[in-house]
């Protein structure tokens, strides 16, 4: 397997890791994309090398950020939230969580796996909300203080198959974003293609209907290329 072929060869190589690098990953994409199965095997990967790996989710995270997501996401009094309060309770979290966790861990060396980060707002609330983009880029400056990831994997889902691996999930909690229509969805997907234009020196562009194995595999060969180069 090409995952294990790396793995043993960072084994062998760990300490050729780019000096400098800032050991923050973010993975970006629509629910059901597959991103947090992703993420775990990932640090499953780095762990066994071994590695200080911690793993974080947006918004949440904190003891604050969890309340703002209960708010955001599962309160069904919140549904007439106004974009506006909405990018700024996300902001809010987000910058809580880099102040709190995100640069600690960074500063004592650790690999720092983000489910979700910036580029969701950008996506959902400037692409999906029509909130002027240069009002989302200077919430999210402010808000993450210059802590930008080095990797950033995009989980490419068609509209069609994110529906139908929802409908698979077991029941959970009340989620007022996942009850915006097709078109809200339509235009995030197309906001993170922009993103992922735009930056290509940062985006790795994952193809969400290939088998999980194979998914880990390209996830993996980048970090090593990133990472570890030779």
């Amino acid at each position: 397997m090409v995952a294990t072929i790396f793995l043993c060869h960072l084994m062998l190589t760990s300490s050729n890791m780019s000096a400098g690098k800032r050991k923050l990953i973010s993975f970006e994409g629509l629910d059901g994309s597959g991103k947090s199965t992703q993420m775990a095997l990932l640090e499953a990967h780095l762990r066994a090398l071994p590695a200080d790996v911690r793993t974080l989710r947006e918004p949440g995270g904190t003891y604050i950020g969890d309340r703002i997501r209960n708010i955001l996401q599962h309160d069904q009094n919140a549904s007439g939230m106004f974009p506006e309060t909405e990018i700024l309770l996300y902001e809010a979290s987000r910058a809580q969580l880099v102040r709190e966790f995100i640069l600690p861990a960074l500063k004592d060396g650790a690999w720092v796996l983000c489910d979700r980060f910036f580029d969701s707002t950008t996506a959902y609330q400037g692409a999906g909300r029509q909130i002027p983009l240069g009002a989302v880029h200077w919430l999210n400056r402010f808000a993450v203080d210059h802590c930008i990831p080095e990797l950033t994997f995009l989980f490419e889902l068609p509209l069609h198959l994110r529906q139908a691996r929802l409908s698979q999930r077991p029941a959970k909690a009340f989620d007022r974003i996942e009850y915006e229509p097709s078109e809200f969805f339509r235009a995030v997907t197309e906001g993170y293609r922009q993103l992922a234009e735009q930056e290509p020196q940062r985006f790795v562009i994952i193809d969400t209907e290939a088998d999980p194995d194979s998914v880990a595999e390209v996830i993996w060969k980048h970090v090593y290329e990133h990472f570890f180069p030779r």
